[in-house]
């Protein structure tokens, strides 16, 4: 008879989060410095994950507030962290209200499927997006009344609204 080992998942502790957060800070405080740009950054735990923002006045982020940065710069800091404590990340970073801007879109984006819903479309597929693009748009779909499901696999992955 074999033995299996089974590895219990456990959500991080806030003070984990917090830790996550401090080394995400010290990360992005190097890169930006590298890079010359002025930011303050301010750290949350929220929903069980870490929250970086990065703000600064004026324009001073605009190259590195676009969604692809974002998501770039994001998966980054993540291997930095995941490197200094040796576990997953999903910490979710935010340049200059990126998030905020990115959501508004992702919410015209459901609301012009829920357009063709209407027009008498039995379902309405979203483009490929990463998985907290999709959260959000499952959040937006549940608060619009309508069904939300992902289908594909890796960067395919998509989202199909349908009315309830």
């Amino acid at each position: 008879m074999t033995t299996e080992s089974v590895t219990a998942h456990t959500e991080p502790t806030v003070a984990e989060l917090e830790n996550e957060g401090d080394i995400a800070a010290d990360f992005l405080e190097e890169l930006l410095d590298i890079a010359d740009i002025d930011g303050d950054l301010n750290l949350d735990v929220r929903q069980g994950r870490a929250y970086v923002s990065v703000e600064a006045e004026g324009d001073g982020l605009a190259l590195l507030s676009a969604p692809d940065t974002v998501q770039s710069l994001q998966e980054l800091t993540r291997l930095a962290v995941q490197n200094k404590t040796g576990s997953f990340s999903r910490l979710i970073l935010d340049i200059g209200g990126s998030r905020d801007v990115r959501r508004r879109q992702l919410e015209t984006l459901v609301d012009a499927a829920a357009a063709k819903l209407d027009e008498g479309a039995s379902q309405a597929s979203l483009p490929a997006m990463s998985s907290y693009e999709r959260k959000l748009v499952h959040d937006v779909a549940a608060e619009r009344g309508l069904v939300s499901e992902s289908y594909g696999e890796g960067a395919d992955r998509h989202t199909v609204l349908r009315r309830r």
